[in-house]
């Protein structure tokens, strides 16, 4: 389960790491996994470890700190543009306009959102971060029942009420592949099967995917705050 977890979520190691590394810190989020899964909770154990272990090495990959600034750069620019022309046009805005917007041509914007779903640096835990700030709701916490903790419990509710309704925003090709290879437990080459579309395809479909998830989420966050 860790070695096909971290498989899959980090394609490409960074230079800085070996793959040793990086199952080491998933085999720790199963450990943690196993002694915090409550059978009682209406949840598969192998639903709860794979969200705490892909959760590790994600915590592991911020620490370290490898991606280039050029590309987190690229990254919040992206970010930006999405979140701009959704609102000027109240929709989710085509690759053909975020290309424009960006003075790229179409070829030029697809290798930049290949780059940036190849670094690790997006994927759909990261898309319950609140904003900017330090406060996280991962994967791994809307999936448990607190139920001892009636605040936590709310807020996590709402959570997934907020997931659902971003989810159900996106274009059909990018909620497929989030539902295909979060849900379905599908790799991306497996998507692209599915699809009949090239992994790299894939890739592009679920940067534009979690770049829209985390706009959605951060709005609505600060309507919900």
């Amino acid at each position: 389960m860790v070695k096909i977890t971290s498989g899959r979520v980090v394609s490409n190691i960074p230079p800085s790491l070996e793959r040793e590394d990086i199952i080491s810190a998933g085999a720790m989020g199963l450990i943690k996994a196993v002694n915090q899964f409550d059978p009682g909770r209406q949840v598969k154990f192998e639903t709860y470890a794979i969200a705490l272990i892909r959760g590790a090495i994600l915590e592991m990959l911020r620490e370290d700190d490898w991606v280039p600034r050029s590309v987190r750069d690229r990254l919040k620019l992206l970010e930006r543009t999405y979140k701009e022309l959704e609102r000027r046009h109240s929709r989710p805005a085509t690759e053909a306009e975020v290309a424009a917007e960006l003075n790229l041509e179409t070829e030029e914007f697809q290798k930049l959102l290949l780059e940036a779903g190849r670094s690790s640096l997006l994927s759909f835990e990261e898309v319950l971060i609140c904003g900017d700030s330090n406060e996280h709701l991962h994967i791994s916490d809307v999936l448990q029942d607190e139920t001892a903790l009636p605040a936590l419990e709310l807020e996590i509710h709402e959570r997934k009420r907020m997931l659902g309704k971003a989810i159900d925003r996106l274009p059909e090709r990018e909620r497929l592949v989030i539902s295909l290879y979060y849900f379905e437990g599908l790799t991306f080459k497996e998507v692209g099967k599915t699809l009949t579309i090239s992994e790299s395809r894939v890739y592009q479909l679920h940067t534009q995917a979690v770049i829209r998830l985390k706009g959605y989420l951060q709005r609505d966050d600060a309507l919900f705050q």
